[in-house]
C-alpha cells in the first residue's frame, strides 16, 4: 500500500507566506516603473554632478537642459555584476544615461543604459 506524503501544516503556512512576499514585491517593482513613461526614451550625455549609495538603489544626479536631474540607475549589487565598481561612479565623470523620464513631467529618469568610457552597460 502507498503512502501519502502530505506537506505538514507549517509547511504550508511557511510556503503561502512565501508566495504572498514574493506577489507583493513583483507588484512593488511593476508599480516603481509605472511612474515611468517607457514608451519615452531620453539620452542626457552630462558629467556626474553626486552619486547616492542608498540599499535599495544606486542614483546619480547630473544637470541637464538647466536643472538638476535624479536618474535612478538600480541597486548597487546590479551595477558590480554589470562591472562597475564605485571609483566608476564619481563626481565629474562624464557619462551617457539612456532611460524613460517619470510621467509627472518632474526631472527624473530611470535609466536602462549606462554608457561609461566607451562601455555599455544594461541596467534592466
Amino acid at each position: 500500500m502507498l503512502k501519502k506524503r502530505c506537506l505538514p501544516l507549517s509547511g504550508l503556512v511557511l510556503l503561502l507566506g512565501a508566495s504572498v512576499l514574493l506577489g507583493a514585491s513583483a507588484r512593488r517593482a511593476n508599480s516603481d516603473w509605472d511612474a515611468y513613461d517607457t514608451g519615452e526614451r531620453l539620452t542626457i550625455e552630462a558629467p556626474l554632478k553626486r552619486i547616492h549609495y542608498r540599499s535599495a538603489q544606486t542614483e546619480v544626479r547630473v544637470d541637464y537642459q538647466g536643472k538638476e536631474w535624479k536618474v535612478i540607475l538600480g541597486a548597487s549589487s546590479l551595477l558590480l555584476s554589470r562591472g562597475v565598481i564605485k571609483n566608476d561612479l564619481r563626481p565629474g565623470r562624464p557619462v551617457i544615461l539612456v532611460g524613460s523620464p517619470r510621467k509627472d513631467g518632474s526631472a527624473e529618469m530611470r535609466a536602462e543604459r549606462l554608457i561609461l568610457d566607451g562601455r555599455t552597460l544594461e541596467l534592466h
